[in-house]
């Protein structure tokens, strides 16, 4: 299906045309059709030949009037068939119209001249297509028509298919928005909304929702697509919804039904403004976009940039075209490009100034390597809803990083953690979130990333700690006590001294902590420090023992007491070097592919092993 809408001054034959091209009634209110004036928008359509594709027309009130109905019209629809009178020639709608028509960017059209049968169209005609193509339109088939004789009429219907074969093809997996122009109540099956489906695809049984609240979704009972049931339809298409669920009483044309999650909500936008210098527009205008009509305050930035605060929000994206217009018309309508949906605030002096800097270099189509410049960090989620492609894979859950400043992070940091480690000694790693504090990162999982991108850092239990060769030295006086165990640890490597020798060389536990930390001691459990390297030279020693071996055959080869033995062995158990068979026995992992006719055990392949520790202390 196509859909198209009509443009052009009142009385100058528009839904006469279609009327003639489809054989419907566009005009639905007797009232229409006593005055011959169309009030509200009509919907009729066509078959383009025996084979040909379906093509819909939104009919539009031409008076000066209904233009916000206009609007509401040709907002959602990709292209337009505009007339023009032959008798009449160009009038005051026929501008306004067309104004519309390029603020919203609309670049498919057939110009017909109507009521050729009362006037020579040729002069209309010639005037009529050298002014659209001076806008968004540009040059465009044009015929001369007249719904009473049906001159023309096959001509018409010609041009018609020929553009319909050129309207792009959008997206049926797109995101749905719907933008409503009904919305009426059917006995027997509840409420009815009505709207011409841009993009996506809508299915019977789908959830949909009107606000930025995602709980509160509407189920699609029913589809129609030119009074046919359907169970599903592709946009572009006139559609009919039945939906059911909370508040759907209260639909309205400007209403929106959107996909789930995909879509953000703002009443806060950057535009770009064609058409009016930005400081000559008013401060209250009304912003059309869709079949939306919502008042909104301008705050010039730029020569062509401002700011937009809508009186309610609304789901848009960077690139959206709307238009601005003075209520009562007096102006004419500008265009607004949107540039950003999540405009930082502008509370400084100077603030507006230095934004409308930034805007000058963007041009409103998504960019989704700029966008992330600009922005540093945003979730992969939120930048989609602005309309914005991701342009690279997450650091970290759902969040993207423009690289630079992920590496400017990382080295603030790895600066973070060394200065928390010159302040305090005892006490060097930085805990994750005071890390996320100083960074002002909004998810401490950011931390943990950045550490893992960021060479010589490590988190361990909760704390960022440097690599060895930027760790400060420890305090003299534990440097002194930590000499004292390693001479005893020389002596007789798995007698740990005990709690009220590390008491009387001022080991506390936040010295014993700095100590590990600088790679200084190996803290096998609280009160429990050997050597580093400790754990593989036991590992080696175990694996001289015939497999499996009991603690006190453990404790016997290591030269050592119990209250080392015990934790010792947990700690081997923990790194992979033992595990246990039994209750009372332990054996050596093996490594994959070792033979000696024991059992092969391929959970154990690639870890480390006594074997491993017993070939390296070789």
């Amino acid at each position: 299906m196509r859909v198209l809408a009509t443009a052009g001054h009142v009385d100058h034959g528009k839904s006469a045309l279609v009327r003639a091209l489809t054989g419907m009634e566009p005009d639905r209110f007797e009232e229409e059709r006593r005055r011959g004036l169309t009030l509200d928008l009509g919907f009729v359509w066509t078959r383009l030949g025996a084979d040909g594709e379906e093509l819909a027309f939104v009919d539009v009130p031409g008076h000066e009037r209904f233009v916000a109905t206009m609007l509401a019209g040709v907002g959602p629809v990709p292209a337009v068939l505009f007339v023009v009178a032959a008798d009449q020639g160009w009038q005051p709608q026929s501008e306004e119209h067309l104004a519309i028509l390029d603020a919203l960017g609309v670049r498919h059209a057939v110009l017909a001249v109507s009521r050729s049968d009362l006037a020579d169209p040729a002069p209309v005609l010639a005037d009529a297509r050298e002014r659209l193509a001076a806008t968004s339109l540009g040059t465009v088939p044009a015929v001369a028509v007249s719904a009473v004789t049906g001159a023309g009429l096959d001509e018409l219907r010609l041009e018609l298919g020929k553009l319909a074969d050129r309207l792009p093809v959008p997206s049926a997996a797109a995101d749905v928005r719907l933008w409503l122009d009904r919305a009426f109540t059917v006995r027997g099956h509840g409420t009815v909304v009505t709207g011409t489906l841009g993009a996506g695809t809508l299915r019977v049984g789908d959830r949909l929702v009107t606000g930025g609240d995602d709980r509160a979704a509407l189920r699609v009972r029913g589809l129609q697509s030119l009074h046919e049931d359907r169970s599903a339809v592709r946009g572009v298409a006139r559609v009919a919804v039945n939906v059911h669920g909370p508040g759907v009483g209260e639909l309205r044309r400007g209403d929106v039904l959107l996909t789930p999650g995909r879509w953000l909500h703002t009443g806060l936008v950057d535009v770009r403004v064609t058409g009016e210098a930005v400081a000559d527009l008013p401060r209250s205008v009304t912003l059309h976009l869709g079949t939306a009509a919502v008042p909104v305050t301008v705050r010039p930035l730029g020569e062509d940039t401002a700011r937009l605060a809508l009186a309610r929000e609304l789901p848009l994206r960077v690139g959206d075209r709307a238009v601005l217009r003075e209520p009562g018309g007096r102006r004419v309508p500008s265009a607004a490009t949107v540039l950003d949906v999540r405009p930082p605030r502008l509370a400084r002096r100077g603030a507006g100034r230095a934004r409308a800097a930034e805007l000058a270099g963007l041009r409103g189509a998504p960019d989704g390597a700029a966008e992330l410049r600009r922005r540093g960090l945003i979730r992969r989620p939120e930048l989609l809803a602005m309309g914005v492609p991701a342009p690279v894979a997450p650091v970290a859950g759902d969040w993207l990083a423009d690289a630079d400043h992920w590496a400017r992070l990382g080295g603030s940091l790895a600066e973070a953690v060394d200065r928390h480690a010159e302040g305090h000694p005892l006490d060097p790693g930085l805990p994750t979130e005071a890390a996320r504090r100083l960074l002002d990162l909004p998810d401490r999982a950011l931390v943990d990333a950045l550490a893992a991108a960021t060479p010589g850092l490590t988190v361990h239990q909760g704390r960022l700690y440097g690599g060895q060769e930027r760790r400060p030295p420890l305090p003299p006086p534990v440097q002194k006590a930590v000499e004292a165990v390693r001479a005893d640890l020389d002596r007789a490597p798995f007698h740990a001294p005990d709690a009220a020798r590390l008491s009387g060389l001022g080991l506390s536990r936040r010295a014993v902590a700095a100590a590990e930390a600088a790679g200084a001691l190996l803290r096998i459990a609280d009160g429990i420090v050997l050597l580093p390297g400790a754990d593989a030279r036991a590992a080696a020693v175990l694996a001289q023992l015939p497999q499996p071996f009991t603690l006190s055959e453990a404790r016997q080869a290591l030269d050592t007491t119990r209250r080392v033995a015990v934790p010792l062995l947990e700690y081997l158990d923990a790194h992979g070097y033992t595990e246990r068979v039994d209750g009372t026995h332990r054996r050596c992992r093996r490594r994959a592919g070792d033979g000696g006719g024991r059992e092969s055990n391929p959970f154990l392949e690639h870890t480390v092993t006594c074997d491993d520790a017993s070939n390296s202390d070789k």
